[in-house]
């Protein structure tokens, strides 16, 4: 199948794909993590050791943890997934796929697009489609099928329907996902508590998208952390 369609020429994309920084056989997040641990336990060691020195202070201060970042600390990237058959180019651009008289339950899917060191990616291409209420997909036209850009903080916010089941596969919707002249990221989202997810081979619960009932419809929030600086 194709790649990615594009709002403008297709973008360069160069060779190779930047891999997992290790820091002697831990990922970095690990290994912050255990040097956050070594730090906070030498203080305490020390106050130990002072405890019975008169006019010394018996305690010290551990130094604060910074938190983990929303996009995971950059060690796991969103994981591609198959592009199945029904990928069309040149979709238009649009964020609302939402058809007068269009039956199904509405959706609002938005996140952010992050790159591996937790910087926000703006200009970020997102194409979206998927089937429609009843497991169908428009091969003809581009019902359901649309393209978007990332805002200047690395946000997305996409209005569709609920899309329908059909045989051998789970509840989800299909993206392809690109940063300005970077590789494309194709993967899927899919929506917790689906009886389908136990059976769908390609199903994968890292891509489990935070779904909610809102006031008109469902409200879903997902971020993509792209192999990129």
């Amino acid at each position: 199948m194709s790649e990615d369609e594009q709002h403008e020429e297709p973008r360069e994309v160069p060779d190779g794909d930047p891999g997992d920084e290790q820091h002697n056989g831990m990922s970095r997040k690990n290994f912050i993590i255990a040097a956050g641990l070594s730090a906070m336990a030498v203080p305490a060691t020390m106050g130990a050791a002072k405890a019975d020195a008169p006019g010394r202070a018996a305690e010290a201060k551990a130094p604060a943890l910074t938190p983990t970042p929303s996009c995971d600390d950059g060690d796991d990237p969103t994981p591609p997934q198959t592009e199945g058959p029904y990928f069309k180019r040149n979709s238009p651009e649009r964020s609302n796929l939402v058809e007068p008289g269009m039956p199904g339950t509405k959706l609002t899917v938005s996140g952010v697009v992050y790159s591996r060191s937790c910087k926000v990616v703006a200009n970020a291409l997102l194409d979206f489609w998927q089937a429609d209420t009843y497991g169908n997909y428009d091969n003809y036209g581009f019902r359901l099928r649309g393209h978007q850009f990332t805002d200047s903080a690395g946000r997305f916010s996409l209005s569709t329907i609920v899309p329908g089941l059909y045989p051998g596969r789970t509840r989800h919707i299909h993206v392809k996902v690109q940063a300005p002249y970077q590789r494309v990221l194709t993967t899927q989202l899919y929506f917790p508590g689906e009886p389908r997810n136990q059976t769908d081979t390609i199903f994968d619960p890292a891509l489990l998208m935070n779904v909610s009932n809102g006031p008109n419809g469902r409200v879903a929030t997902f971020d993509f952390v792209l192999t990129v600086p």
